[in-house]
């Protein structure tokens, strides 16, 4: 089980947008990545080719889950995860208020 699911609110703890929030809209979980819109942002510089047009387009890369701290939806605080199995079913946990993490809303 992840520690991250897609909707989750997010807080970046390293690099050139520390600091900053957002939510995850995608995850890659075998290569430990998440996107996140409008975060870690890179400029690409493209030749015309066929019908599409050239010029320098912004895109967002992944972050990777080292890099990214899960605010928690109850006590509003940048925590770590925790997991707790109830009735044959994990779920995860904050580690601070120690409330169950609720699936995120989309």
């Amino acid at each position: 089980m992840l520690k991250f699911k897609v909707g989750d609110t997010v807080k970046i703890t390293i690099g050139k947008d520390k600091g900053r929030e957002g939510k995850i809209e995608v995850l890659f979980p075998k290569q430990s990545l998440a996107l996140i819109p409008g975060i870690n942002i890179y400029k690409k510089h493209l030749k015309a080719q066929g019908r599409q047009k050239g010029g320098i387009y912004e895109l967002p890369r992944p972050l990777s889950f080292g890099k990214i701290a899960l605010i928690c939806p109850k006590c509003k605080k940048v925590t770590r995860v925790g997991f707790r199995v109830l009735e044959k079913e994990k779920i995860r946990v904050c580690a601070k208020c120690k409330k169950e993490i609720s699936e995120a809303s989309k």
